[in-house]
């Protein structure tokens, strides 16, 4: 295997693993907001790694041009979204979950 080809793998690989991790996140976190917290952290950062991952697969050209825009897309969009449904919990009197709910 060439090096670009392990680059592919081990990109794919770490997006594979941080999109697991966005997933147990929003399973197991007890409230919205730290299920947004998992939702734009680790989820933007898997999706951008495995996108990263096909932008190298393509090589050049257009598909690749598209690529690196959807990982710009991404890197804008994914943070500001969790920020509004956060936003809109907090303006609808959702209250975060502390120790104290746990009892």
């Amino acid at each position: 295997m060439t090096p670009v080809e392990w680059a592919i793998v081990a990109l794919a690989a770490l997006g594979a693993f941080f999109s697991g991790v966005a997933a147990i996140g929003i399973i197991r976190l007890p409230d919205v907001y730290t299920r947004a917290h998992a939702a734009s952290k680790s989820d933007t950062l898997g999706a951008v790694l495995t996108i990263a991952a096909a932008a190298l697969a393509l090589e050049t050209g257009l598909s690749t041009a598209k690529a690196v825009f959807l990982l710009v897309f991404m890197f804008l969009t994914n943070p500001t979204a969790a920020h509004a449904v956060a936003r809109a919990a907090k303006d609808q009197g959702i209250e975060p979950w502390t120790t104290e709910n746990d009892q």
